[in-house]
């Protein structure tokens, strides 16, 4: 059963239980992997506003929006079980080494092709599932990097904390491309984010982590693939928060796929706009990610992913109703605290309950579960879009988040 006694070490003191909502912060390597990962991230946000905005500048099409997001997703869905048990079995810090190169490579051929006048639709294509591949690998490698480099009773700040930078580079990432795109291109924001990667390239060699118990009678990748599956099977807590993921994920993440559109048809703006509410939605996640990581105990975190959910219920229907640039940006601001409130606290609820054995199994299907459904949600959200229109199509994400919280919440809350 999910723990009600979460909470800070009973040899921590007050005065260090007050003293910082950065405390993961303290460890040497911790704060490696988070200054690699924050200028890394800012590039990524660069290239995921310029992604979005090329695919729709070449063909207009909000269906193609959410295909190309469904070929950069759907690998690390079909693959990330087999991430986690790779991240679990070697060295998960050589395992992002040889990710992060491949993430690298990745961006600068998308720059090269995109300012020589040679990308099309199927380039696009083709490099997201390049990408979605590398990220298969690369995310439960992360994790189990995390969960070594900081003790136990810091892993949920240092959670938080990963949050935050993956959502604060939203802000300064997104307003970047905007500036760069409109200036001098796409291309130049792939090439930008490919040169991020030293950092995290340069972070990872630096790390000291401590020595790994290595475990002699391993099974087979499809027996440890088993194993992980099996302990969440047999956690009905598990199961309720899996489901709430998906259900919440495929029902209101594709904004973000959509926002291209909503930018260029609904409020008739161009990529500087896209930028800043991007930004904007990404000062939302930050001061949300912030907020929890402020936390000095973890129990009421099923409240609050629980409520953060009816906030999304609330405001995508009004941000879809809005055809003001300005009013979006201030609604887009609460959605990004309320989206990162949501999978934060579902991750941190799933990662106090896993052993340090099974953590790169289960956490990789943690994220299986959310990158299975976030490319199903664009695809559909795309789809819904070309027919009835991007407003009809997030407003019903929105009234979706609502049913869930009427269905499943109860049935979690009761476990």
């Amino acid at each position: 059963m999910v723990s009600e006694t979460w909470g800070r070490p009973k040899k921590e003191t007050d005065v260090e239980a007050k003293s910082s909502s950065f405390r993961a912060l303290r460890h040497r390597n911790y704060r490696l992997l988070f200054t690699g990962q924050l200028v890394s991230m800012i590039g990524t946000w660069m290239q995921t506003v310029a992604q979005g905005w090329l695919v729709y500048r070449l063909s207009h099409s909000p269906a193609l929006l959410g295909l190309v997001a469904f070929a950069g997703l759907a690998p690390s869905f079909l693959l990330g079980t087999l991430g986690g048990v790779v991240a679990d079995r070697m060295d998960a810090r050589k395992l992002a080494i040889i990710t992060q190169s491949v993430l690298l490579l990745q961006a600068g051929v998308l720059g090269v092709l995109t300012l020589t006048n040679h990308i099309g639709i199927p380039h696009v294509m083709i490099l997201a599932v390049v990408m979605g591949v590398a990220n298969a690998f690369d995310l439960p490698a992360g994790q189990v990097l995390v969960g070594r480099a900081v003790p136990r009773e810091d892993l949920p700040n240092a959670i938080a904390l990963n949050s935050s930078l993956f959502h604060g580079s939203r802000i300064l990432g997104p307003s970047l491309a905007g500036l760069v795109v409109a200036s001098s291109g796409e291309g130049w924001c792939f090439l930008l984010n490919a040169v991020s990667y030293l950092a995290a390239l340069a972070a990872l060699s630096m790390l000291r982590l401590p020595t790994r118990e290595v475990t002699s009678n391993r099974g087979s990748l499809l027996a440890e693939m088993i194993e992980g599956l099996r302990f969440v099977k047999e956690m009905p807590e598990l199961r309720w928060l899996f489901l709430l993921l998906a259900l919440s994920t495929f029902l209101a993440m594709p904004f973000t796929v959509l926002l291209p559109a909503v930018v260029k048809d609904v409020l008739k703006a161009g990529p500087r706009e896209l930028g800043w509410i991007m930004a904007s939605s990404g000062l939302g996640a930050t001061l949300g990610a912030l907020w929890l990581a402020s936390k000095r105990e973890h129990r009421g975190l099923l409240r609050t992913l629980l409520m953060a959910l009816g906030g999304l219920a609330f405001l995508l229907p009004l941000f879809a109703a809005s055809h003001n640039p300005w009013l979006s940006m201030a609604l887009i601001l609460p959605v990004g605290f309320c989206m990162v409130s949501v999978n934060t606290s579902n991750n941190t609820l799933v990662q106090m309950e896993v052993p340090d054995r099974l953590r790169g199994r289960v956490l990789s299907l943690h994220a299986t579960v959310f990158m299975g459904a976030m490319p199903l949600g664009s695809l559909v959200a795309g789809f819904l879009a070309q027919h009835i229109g991007v407003p009809w199509a997030l407003a019903l994400g929105g009234i979706g988040c609502g049913v869930v919280i009427l269905t499943v919440g109860p049935r979690l809350w009761a476990r």
